[in-house]
């Protein structure tokens, strides 16, 4: 799991692909919203099913935030 983001150039330090729970918690929601949304199909950003786990694109969490890397 990523450590706390405190900034935006914390954004830059994300590994490529998250864990459900990290990107969740980056778009304010907690534990089970993230996989009740992960499940139905709707959470917010592409969500990757790899065997048994969830694995979030870094890349889309950082555009629903808004961030391009341009700021600093």
């Amino acid at each position: 799991m990523a450590k706390h983001v405190t900034a935006a150039a914390d954004l830059d330090r994300l590994p490529p692909v998250l864990d459900l729970l990290t990107a969740g918690r980056l778009l304010g929601m907690g534990r089970t919203k993230a996989y009740r949304l992960a499940r139905s199909g709707e959470f917010p950003c592409r969500v990757l099913r790899i065997g048994g786990r969830y694995a979030v694109p870094a890349r889309g969490v950082r555009s629903l935030l808004g961030y391009d890397g341009s700021e600093g």
